[in-house]
Parts: structure tokens; sequence; C-alpha cells
């Protein structure tokens, strides 16, 4: 489908108006009523004023109120900036700033608690606030940043009311900027067309035999690609999607469960969670398939999936927030080669390349690069990372002398003889914890701004439920001792959780390399084998 993003909704109306597009608690919304609310609130967005190209930020668990936001904003012409509900004010003002928000639209409590922070940026016209608050309540309940206007969701213009015409999207416009972090500095935006989105739903709902009478379970954020698939998976075939913000792992199988659900995807953290519970026949009776990506998924976690659902197909995937998704593992290769992350996804072609460019031999490591129509465009308001992550293909003959971009992942790789690849390690300090991707930078800022230490510097120990656990190595500041638990206490009062360090480790000084640096990688062998509680908060 060479069509802008919201059309995915509106073709599933018009071939099953009555059809559950998504579930919310007890609630479903029907095609028909997705595709109404969606062009609604379009217009209303564009009758504030909105214009092409204008962002949209989301600050919102997974509810109805966000689905239609992200696909309005998208269908009005402008982009949709999801944002992980699990952020503190600091992080989420550096996302508003950074992007140039016009509208944002959130809940009254998570309002309340930008109040703190200075204005987050003079772009910011509008506050959509999606649940009212009593007159009692007065600012306290809703108010927001200085500047902008606050106006009730369900005030926006209906039917008959939102006039104004929105503006033309083409397939190649910017839809989306997500949000992801790197091994240096605050989170970077991924900038994402229409193309992008719908070229990786159509890719994905291919090799997973989507099917309009899938039930999709919602459990990971929409500010996460894998997240945001599943919206644009289910509504690329016309299935439901079942939204869960879930508090335990066990409330996750209750719903595949009550919710009949077909298709799970999940990051190696919650699998490994769920790989220890029972799962009950109702469960199991409907779960076709589930997926992983985010990591590697450990074989003993595999293992327990497998027998505790022997009837449900097991997709093992890679994906970079930069190209959507790149890799998956039949489940019919799952025996043979339960460490890989398979080949390339259809309509995607993927690399193995030398640092001079050259491809790699079979089991010869290397850098993996990704090209086609999922390539994001780069990265919001940054030529330089830009240019350093997008870079033309490798080995590419010019077509009229323009050459093809292709994202160079900085993950390294190998392929064996029949080009199946496997996962090696990352090219940079970049931290990956529950599936999140984490910049240490961003960590050490926090603990610095919390002086309480002399010197800090943030690594990625391996965890066996997270992958890697975050863990802070500090000195003690000139004048006293390191209080650990008062730093840890800073830190969770600044980081959501998956930043918060799970350990802080107590040095005289921080070895450093020959460019006089702090060597990070001689402090992540040192500490390896130090004991790291698999679960609870950080001591």
């Amino acid at each position: 489908m060479n069509a802008p993003l919201a059309e995915l909704i509106f073709a599933a109306a018009r071939r099953r108006p009555d059809a559950p597009a998504i579930r919310d608690g007890g609630d479903t919304v029907a095609y028909a009523d997705l595709a109404d609310a969606v062009r609604d609130t379009a217009r209303a967005l564009v009758g504030l004023g909105l214009g092409r190209g204008d962002r949209v930020a989301v600050f919102l668990e997974k509810r109805r109120e966000a689905v239609v936001a992200m696909f309005a904003a998208a269908a009005a012409g402008a982009a949709f900036v999801p944002i992980n509900p699990l952020l503190k004010p600091r992080q989420v003002a550096h996302i508003l700033a950074d992007c140039g928000a016009r509208v944002l639209v959130t809940s009254p409590e998570r309002l309340r608690a930008l109040e703190n922070v200075p204005a987050a940026t003079e772009s910011l016209r509008w506050v959509l606030r999606t649940d009212r608050v009593t007159a009692t309540a007065g600012a306290a309940a809703g108010a927001a940043p200085p500047g902008p206007s606050i106006l009730d969701w369900h005030d926006l213009p209906g039917a008959g009311e939102a006039v104004a015409a929105v503006h033309r999207v083409v397939e190649t416009d910017m839809a989306a900027i997500l949000y992801t972090s790197g091994s240096t500095g605050p989170a970077k935006g991924v900038v994402l067309s229409h193309r992008n989105l719908v070229a990786g739903a159509e890719s994905v709902v291919s090799y997973l035999d989507n099917r309009p009478d899938d039930r999709l379970l919602c459990v990971l954020p929409f500010s996460f690609d894998y997240g945001l698939s599943q919206l644009t998976t289910a509504f690329a075939v016309g299935a439901c999607a079942v939204l869960l913000n879930y508090l335990l792992p066990r409330d996750v199988i209750a719903a595949v469960a009550r919710e009949g659900i077909t298709g799970l995807a999940c990051v190696p953290p919650l699998w490994i969670q769920l790989a220890e519970l029972d799962w009950p026949e109702e469960a199991r009776r409907h779960l076709r398939y589930l997926t992983n990506s985010g990591g590697a998924l450990p074989r003993p976690t595999l293992a327990a999936l497998r027998a505790r659902l022997p009837e449900t197909r097991v997709y093992l995937m890679y994906g970079l927030t930069e190209a959507f998704r790149s890799t998956y593992l039949p489940p019919d290769e799952v025996d043979r080669r339960p460490d890989s992350i398979g080949k390339a996804i259809p309509n995607a072609e993927v690399l193995v390349v030398r640092e001079d460019g050259a491809l790699c031999a079979p089991g010869e490591p290397g850098e993996l690069v990704h090209r086609g129509p999922l390539v994001a465009k780069g990265y919001w308001n940054d030529p330089t990372r830009t240019a350093e992550r997008f870079r033309p293909l490798p080995g590419a003959v010019a077509d009229h002398g323009l050459a093809e971009t292709a994202v160079w992942s900085g993950d390294t790789v190998r392929a064996d003889e029949d080009g199946y690849l496997y996962f090696v390690g990352r090219r940079d300090e970049m931290i990956k914890s529950s599936g999140y991707r984490i910049s240490p930078t961003e960590v050490e800022e926090v603990i610095y701004a919390s002086g309480l230490v002399g010197e800090a510097v943030v690594i990625g120990l391996s965890h066996p439920v997270l992958g890697q656990a975050v863990v802070a190595v500090a000195t003690p500041p000139a004048t006293g001792a390191l209080d650990e638990d008062a730093l840890l206490a800073a830190c969770r009062r600044d980081l959501p959780s998956f930043m918060t360090p799970r350990a802080v480790v107590a040095r005289a000084d921080l070895p450093r390399n020959a460019n006089g640096k702090i060597d990070r990688r001689r402090l992540a062998d040192e500490l390896a084998d130090l004991l790291l509680p698999e679960t609870g908060a950080a001591r």
C-alpha cells in the first residue's frame, strides 16, 4: 500500500466497518468509529492552527486517546512524537524542547508532574488534556508549563464541526519522531516517514501471516518502535489491537486468556518472567505466535516458553529504531539456530560490512548495514549524527550520480554459510536494559547534578533478567565519603526505573586509557563478576 499511515485505519474501516479495531479496558472501538475519530481530530488540530510538519507530542499510557492522537496528527500532515510514560519530567522536557512540539496531549496527572519544570519549549501552544478536572481542583489538577493554552480533549470539535481541511500528505512526508538513546548525550529523535511505517507494517504482516481475526496484545510503550509496530501491523490487516497497561507479568497472561490473544510481542526481560509462570489452557488456546526483539532471548527462557506453549510459533527478531525492523528467524529454524537473529525481513536487505566498506566473508564479524524503504529519514535537527549513521550504501553503483543511503547500525554481527546472522556485540557504549537503549551520559548527568560524587561513569553489566544492568562507578566528593544510598535516591527521583542504576560501586579513582579518558571497557571487565540482584530495586 503506497499510502499515508492513517490510510491503514481508513481502508480497514471501508472493508469491515464494524470489526473491532482497539480494545481499551472493557471498551471496544470499531474501525468505523476509530476512523471517524481520527478524521475529526485531524481536522480539529488543523483548526487550532497546526501546520504541515508541526509536532504533536503524546505523553500518555496506552489508551484510546493516545492511538487517536498519533494517527490524527499523521493524517493532519503533522508528525506525532510518542513519549514513554515512564519518563520523568527532566526527560519529557528535553523531548518537548528538542522536537519543538506545538501540541502536547496528556492527562491531568502527567501534566501536573511538569509544573515544576521550566517552560519546556517556546513553541508549545496547546495542551490537550484527556480527562476533565473538577473546578474545585483548580490549576493544581491540570496546570501546564507557562505559555500553552489548555483544552479538554473531549471539547475538540466532533463530526460536522471539525471543518478545517487537513494538509495534503504523501508517503515520503514525516509521520513520526521516535526518541531513542545513544551512547552519548540525551535521547535523539529518529524521523520516520509514512512510507517507513507502512512498509514496515506490510513487511511484518507478511512473515507473521497476520489476519483480520488476529487479536494483538499491546504491552510495550508506543514510544518504542516495537510497541508502535503492534498497532500498525494490526491496522494493516484490520485486526484488533488490545491495549494493556500491566503491573505484574501475570497480568499479561491473564489478558492473553481473557482477550483471546493470538499474537504477543515482548522484550527479553519480560519473557524471562513470563517463562517462569504457569500458562492456563485458556491462555494457550488462541496464542498463535509470539515474537521477541530488543535483545537476545536466553536459551533457557526460549526452551521454557516452548515447553509451556508447544503450539505457539516463536519468531526471534532484531531491529533498530533507525530501520524499524531488520531481521527475523522463522520458527522452523529455531531448533537449528536458536542463537541466530535470522535473515532480512521482506522488502529489506541486510549486509555485513568491514570498516573499509567491503562485504565480510561468512563467519567474519562486521557492521550490520540495512537498506530499503524502512530506512528512516535521519535524526531530528542533528545533521552531524545523521551523517554518521545514515551513509551511502557500501559497494553500490550510484544511480545517475545519486548514491542510495543505508543505515549503519553500529552493531557487530556475523553471517554463517547459509546467510543467517548472529549478533556479536555493540560498537558503541550504549546500554541495552529491559529492551531500552540507555545513554550512559544521560545517567551520568543526573549523578553529577546530585553533587554527591567526585567522578562517575555508568556502564552496563551482563544481567540474567535485564540483559544488561545499569551500574554506576563513582569516586567520593572532595568534601567527604560517597553516600551510595543518597546517590541512588537522587537517581530514583530524576530517572525512570529502567535508567536507575541497580548498584553503585565506590572507587578511590577511575582507570583511564592512553588519552586520559575513563576506560569504560576496563571497568566493565573488572566488574563483570559483580553480584547484582535479579529483581527488585537497586541497592
